[in-house]
């Protein structure tokens, strides 16, 4: 009853100030809850919700809620104590200076598991690979660093056990069936593509070193059916039965020409 009794107050303040200003500035006596004029003079008004900087909030001594920001420049979150729910779309804008706005600067939205730690999560522009700018999306477990145990499977196409299509740092699973329009290419491994032992340190930081070792793991534990093109002796090799064979291949014969290969 009190929570009503001072919501209706507060609407009541904030109409009775409406009312009574005739520009742009915010219309409401608080810095938490106001109302922007669209443009001066134009009558039409937007929400503006805000919160303090508290470096002694206590949320702060949370991991899920400190890392990656400074408790100095970023406000306390602001809290919503129910459903959120809207016609219309959910946005997170880009700043000039992205630190302590996103988490890391790259963060767009982080959902939370029932553990409060694991969460899935979706960034932007944290890498450039290709010569792109790279958005990402995965289900972060609560190991905390960048190794494969800390990233959990990611299910794309439904929610019924062994379907659809598994994802994780460096596993993907389709149960499902896959059809290409284009070309298919097979992974191209080399000697200098490989490395036994991991990386010491951060696999982030020695991003290069940890994916040859990904590929020495992933081919040494490799089951029937796999296939790769060995590019130091230029054949495609397929293991079955526990063996490495070479896949017998010729040439097209010469009715067979590609306008592409011209």
């Amino acid at each position: 009853m009190r929570k009503l009794f001072a919501l209706l107050s507060f609407l009541v303040s904030i109409s009775s100030t409406v009312y009574s200003q005739g520009d742009s500035s915010p219309i409401s006596d608080s810095q938490y809850f106001r109302l922007e004029e669209g443009s001066k003079g134009s009558g039409a008004f937007r929400t503006v919700l805000s919160s303090d900087i508290d470096t002694t909030w206590t949320k702060w001594d949370l991991r899920g809620y400190n890392f990656g920001f400074d408790r100095q420049q970023t406000p306390m979150y602001t809290t919503v104590d129910g459903i959120l729910s809207t016609p219309y779309m959910i946005q997170v804008r880009g700043n000039q200076d992205e630190k302590n706005r996103k988490r890391w600067g790259y963060h767009v939205f982080e959902g939370y598991a029932r553990d409060d730690k694991s969460r899935i999560t979706m960034l932007v522009n944290k890498h450039e690979e290709e010569g792109k700018p790279v958005a990402e999306m995965y289900y972060y477990g609560t190991v905390y660093n960048h190794s494969a145990l800390a990233y959990n499977w990611f299910r794309i196409g439904s929610d019924v056990r062994q379907h659809s299509y598994l994802f994780s740092r460096d596993k993907a699973i389709f149960y499902g069936s896959l059809k290409m329009t284009n070309a298919f290419t097979l992974g191209s491994v080399g000697r200098e593509d490989l490395q036994k032992d991991p990386p010491q340190g951060d696999d982030e930081k020695f991003f290069s070193e940890s994916a040859k070792h990904v590929n020495y793991q992933e081919l040494k534990a490799s089951e029937d059916g796999t296939m790769f093109y060995d590019k130091d002796h230029n054949i495609v090799v397929v293991k079955v039965n526990g063996q490495w064979m070479k896949l017998a291949v010729e040439p097209l014969p010469d009715s067979i020409q590609y306008e592409f290969d011209n």
